[in-house]
């Protein structure tokens, strides 16, 4: 029971800790690409290192390789698309909006895996559609961040759902496949760097003075880190637990923005009663996979 309740306590250290990750896009005065680059790079250095010093660093297969880095691109197109709702919204806003990939899982997975849609589930998620119909009714100034935030929820559906696959086929640990994600990741955005700066010239893309700091703490402490704590959780508890602690993490991002930027006074009712069908869905969709024995394992 105490190694249980420990690992509970890492793990929800972590759900905490990735609720820092919107945070830092207010923070940060790098555009969304640059942001997402810095921080690749930062993550891919740490944990090269950990790996190598734990001797927990392998080679595999170059299609093994081709197809880990492909769902890199995805990662990085969707961390990209986040931090981009939240630089022209706000946090709340934006992971928000992150939380209906639920439903865009739900439309994807029959279509990539030739799955059976599961009526039950697409209702649930229409839930969470209907609050960000609330949510889009707020200042029409947001909208543009929520229209990202929407299509950060479905490259992750998409990330998540390949991400599956490729470990199955792959039989890969964990740590090694986040590796070659975030380099997979990293140097697609370093080959979008010129495109970027043609479009917005005068925008930054090496960070300076407190961006610095900022970034190496979140592609550190905020982002390998988590994750890290995330695979030693999995050792003991079902993915189910896990899945079901990170639904916090939306939760953790809205009350600390509330807090650091005071975004309270930037939303109003109706962003309130959208975040109440998002977390009815969830609520839904959690009570149906409990009381589902075939699921919850």
């Amino acid at each position: 029971m105490k190694e249980k309740t420990i690992t509970l306590i890492i793990l929800h250290i972590a759900v905490f800790l990735a609720g820092w990750t919107g945070i830092f896009g207010r923070l940060i005065s790098l555009g969304g690409l640059p942001l997402v680059w810095c921080r690749m790079i930062t993550s891919v250095i740490v944990l090269f290192l950990i790996l190598a010093c734990t001797k927990r660093l392998h080679k595999t297969s170059l299609g093994g390789i081709l197809k880990i880095c492909g769902c890199g691109v995805l990662l990085a197109l969707h961390w990209v698309a986040f931090f981009a709702s939240i630089q022209v919204s706000n946090v709340s806003i934006g992971v928000a909006c992150v939380a209906t990939s639920c439903f865009f899982t739900t439309l994807f997975d029959p279509l990539i895996n030739g799955n059976r849609f599961r009526y039950k589930d697409i209702l649930l998620s229409f839930i969470a559609i209907a609050g960000i119909l609330f949510i889009f009714s707020i200042d029409i100034r947001y909208r543009l961040g929520i229209a990202l935030g929407l299509l950060c929820a479905a490259l992750y559906s998409i990330f998540s759902i390949l991400n599956i696959n490729v470990a199955k086929e792959t039989q890969e640990d964990s740590a090694t496949m986040l590796m070659y994600e975030l380099l997979g990741g990293a140097l697609f955005l370093t080959l979008s760097l010129p495109v970027f700066k043609l479009i917005y010239p005068a925008s930054p893309i090496i960070p300076t003075g407190d961006d610095i700091l900022s970034l190496l703490l979140l592609g550190s402490l905020f982002t390998v880190v988590p994750f890290l704590f995330q695979l030693q959780a999995l050792r003991k508890l079902n993915a189910f637990t896990v899945n079901i602690a990170y639904n916090l993490e939306p939760v953790y991002s809205i009350a600390l923005a509330a807090v650091l930027f005071g975004e309270l006074q930037e939303v109003g009712f109706s962003f309130w009663v959208g975040i109440s069908f998002i977390v009815l869905s969830v609520a839904l969709q959690t009570y149906s996979v409990i009381h589902s024995p075939s699921e919850s394992k």
